[in-house]
């Protein structure tokens, strides 16, 4: 497990819309880009092995270029290359961090950024526990939203599971737009990640404006 001393003045960004990663939790991405091949093969090469996933700023026609100010690094655990040398890797999250300075991508091909990690030290610290979370209710909530949205799930995992794997996980799987994604990653604590979860699933549940229709009353 890393430290707070263990963490760098600098990362490679991977802008990623609708990506998340939070701390603890793992992230499972398909790098095939070349840019992000070159950034795997370095980062392998680093004593922290850090990338920071970061989502770009939403516009009417779609992401672009500017970043929000926070993202989450994860730490490259997992690796394999395929026979057409694309990449299969496994982040774990780490810490959140504060977007400083955008660095651009020179002298590499993908992008860098002096990052702040003040502000995001329980991401460092033991997993978290949620003691207003009421899990029957929670769950019954859950089933319905799945059902709405086909999805499908092992419900006694989801039953066994600690309160931080099984909110932090259901934030990055469920199918929720870039900027509300980007809400469930800035929650300040576990039981505030949950209440606006619920609060999505809720929303989706009455019937909730897709994310065009949110772009059109925008």
């Amino acid at each position: 497990m890393l430290s707070a001393s263990d963490l760098p003045e600098s990362i490679p960004l991977f802008p990623l819309p609708g990506a998340l990663v939070l701390p603890r939790a793992r992230l499972p991405l398909h790098i095939f880009e070349p840019r992000y091949l070159s950034m795997i093969e370095d980062c392998l090469a680093t004593r922290h092995r850090l990338i920071g996933m970061i989502q770009p700023r939403i516009t009417p026609v779609g992401a672009g270029d500017r970043l929000h100010s926070i993202g989450c690094a994860g730490r490259l655990t997992g690796f394999s290359e395929t026979e057409d040398r694309r990449y299969m890797i496994t982040l774990i999250g780490v810490s959140r961090f504060r977007l400083i300075e955008d660095l651009g991508t020179g002298p590499t091909p993908y992008r860098r950024a002096r990052v702040q990690w003040d502000g995001f030290a329980r991401d460092l610290g033991r997993a978290e526990q949620d003691p207003g979370l009421d899990r029957v209710a929670f769950l019954d909530l859950l089933a319905r939203y799945f059902e709405a949205v086909n999805l499908s799930a092992e419900w006694p995992s989801l039953k066994d599971a600690e309160d931080e794997m099984l909110i932090n996980a259901l934030s990055m799987l469920c199918p929720f737009d870039p900027e509300d994604r980007q809400a469930l990653l800035e929650a300040p604590s576990l039981a505030t990640r949950r209440e606006t979860l619920v609060t999505l699933m809720e929303f989706a549940l009455r019937g909730g404006a897709t994310g065009e229709e949110k772009d059109l009353l925008q």
